[in-house]
């Protein structure tokens, strides 16, 4: 096996099957694929595995990939979604340059190709009603029949569809079927639909066409009109790959692009269906498109995951031909590993305590030196405020801690982060028993964590001064769904939402956080990674939690 071969054998199937293409100067030794979303919503997570595949494929071969809003159903689509479609696309990394395409720019092109398929006897114009054709149709183990309206003349066919465009017919009352075989085993290719009426408004072209091409049709002639060469689908449009290659055969086109199948992404604890997820939007279960609970671009974005993080995931997931359900795990992973790279630390306190350190002096301010990434360092460091009052985490103590619980207790010494050892005196209780301050000592030799003497202690916790703590809001997300997979064996996916997949609570932050940027992500020291969320004021911060700390994917594949 030469060199050559080998490097090929290591590829996907896609990126094999491109390969060899250039290598028989297929399509002369071009590459030009598409990414045609239609605008009816924003893209989600699903999309992205879709994205990466068409425009990294592309770069690789030294072709170029459109960029295609197929816009042929009115009734769902906007400009919102075109927008956002094209903000994604740009987050994750990706350019389109000149190529920027409407489906809705080629109606008249596409309407002339409907009049040359009835010209040449291959459509006709069909009267029955969705409720009538069923049954003329067949099933998927008995042929169909062929309907009344088939052998019309061309020159009817002709008068008809005109008539269709100019308005004359209402809603439903006919449609254009391609003319090919009733009684074919695949049922898509039993005289299916190209064309039928619908009075509704284009968010482009206004009022200017009541009958609409339908996607089947519509899909491969965009394809051929941009001379595309590999047009990558989803493995449910595979039974519609005849129908795909017949029309583009039956009209002779120059332009002949091959259609490959992949396996969709399915993630676990997620809906990936555009349907749901705008009954989620409407019915207000969510806070929007961009909430960060959802599986969509934006709202993975505002909840802080970064675009090489998801390109990563879907370089890991790979491209197959068998659909599989993604553990979300792994999504959760490959963000935790690309912010573990970059996201500066800080200390933050959700649930606290406070502490008194009562041989520090009253009213002064040791500024202690914190690392602020010790995997770049290049990051540098930040100045940290330590004063008499602090604020620790409440679930880092305990009255009678047990053996091996590192923290602080009474008696106990633990090293706080970036200061000093401190050891735990008295601490007071309320009326209610509950305990609501802590009376420390700290070592003043062992400033920045260090003791001299050599001593040791296990526990390191994070804290902020008292004084100069910035009152902020955190929103810790969990799965938005209690089940792995939502909405199967006929289960309405709303009745398994998770009732706690969000939780806001105040947290105490160190001052160099109310510096933070919207949409910078930031990690909490021994908490998780978070993101500044729009939400953000000058007098609140407002974070995200983006992942917590804890990788449940790493653990699984070490086993």
């Amino acid at each position: 096996m030469s060199a050559e071969e080998k490097k090929t054998e290591s590829l996907d199937f896609i990126r094999a099957i491109v390969v060899e293409d250039r290598a028989n100067n297929k399509h002369g030794g071009r590459v030009e694929t598409r990414f045609p979303p239609e605008p009816n919503g924003y893209l989600h997570i699903g999309h992205a595995k879709a994205i990466c595949i068409d425009f990294e494929i592309a770069a690789e071969n030294d072709g170029v990939c459109h960029l295609r809003m197929d816009d042929t159903n009115p009734t769902k689509e906007n400009m919102e979604y075109v927008e956002s479609i094209k903000k994604d696309v740009e987050w994750l990394g990706f350019e389109w340059g000149e190529h920027f395409y409407f489906a809705s720019d080629y109606f008249e092109r596409m309407y002339e190709c409907a009049v040359e398929l009835i010209k040449r006897g291959k459509a006709y114009v069909c009267d029955l009603t969705p409720g009538e054709w069923k049954d003329y149709l067949g099933t998927l183990t008995e042929p169909g029949k062929n309907p009344p309206h088939r052998d019309r003349s061309v020159e009817e066919n002709l008068d008809l569809f005109a008539r269709m465009r100019a308005g004359e017919f209402e809603d439903g009352a006919k449609v254009v079927r391609a003319k090919i075989d009733m009684a074919s085993p695949n049922i898509h290719m039993r005289d299916p639909a190209i064309y039928r009426i619908r009075r509704f408004h284009h968010y482009r072209l206004g009022d200017d066409w009541c009958v609409y091409p339908m996607y089947d049709f519509a899909h491969c002639l965009e394809d051929s009109f941009e001379n595309i060469t590999h047009s990558f689908c989803t493995l449910e449009f595979e039974i519609h790959r005849p129908l795909y290659d017949w029309v583009l055969s039956a009209l002779e086109l120059e332009s002949h692009p091959q259609q490959i199948e992949f396996a969709r992404l399915n993630l676990s604890y997620t809906v990936m269906s555009k349907r749901k997820l705008l009954e989620l939007v409407n019915e207000k279960l969510v806070n929007g498109w961009d909430d960060p609970r959802m599986p969509t671009l934006s709202g993975l974005r505002r909840r802080g995951y970064t675009p090489a993080a998801i390109r990563n995931f879907c370089d890991k997931i790979g491209v197959t031909k068998f659909n599989s359900l993604t553990d979300v795990a792994l999504l959760e992973h490959c963000v935790r590993d690309d912010l573990n790279k970059h996201a500066s630390r800080y200390l933050a306190v959700m649930n606290p305590i406070k502490v008194v350190i009562e041989n520090y002096r009253e009213g002064e301010t040791d500024w202690l030196d914190a690392v602020n990434n010790p995997e770049m360092s290049e990051a540098g460091t930040r100045k940290v405020p330590f004063t008499k009052e602090l604020y620790i985490d409440r679930n880092d103590f305990m009255e009678e801690p047990p053996k091996k619980f590192f923290r602080l207790g009474p008696g106990r010494e633990v090293r706080l982060r970036y200061g000093y050892f401190i050891t735990c005196t008295d601490f007071i209780k309320d009326e209610n028993g509950e305990v609501v301050e802590l009376r420390c000592t700290y070592d003043p030799e062992t400033r920045g964590g260090n003791s001299p003497d050599g001593r040791k202690v296990k526990g390191t916790i994070h804290w902020v001064s008292a004084e100069h703590a910035v009152k902020g809001e955190v929103r810790l997300y969990d799965r938005l769904f209690t089940v792995e997979s939502p909405g199967e064996k006929g289960v309405d996916f709303k009745t398994q939402l998770n009732p706690d997949s969000l939780d806001i609570e105040d947290v105490l932050l160190e001052p160099e956080l109310a510096k933070v940027s919207v949409g910078e992500s930031v990690q909490f020291e021994r908490q998780g990674y978070f993101c500044c969320d729009p939400d953000s004021t000058d007098d609140k911060p407002v974070f995200n939690r983006t992942v917590s700390l804890r990788d449940s994917w790493s653990k699984k594949t070490k086993k």
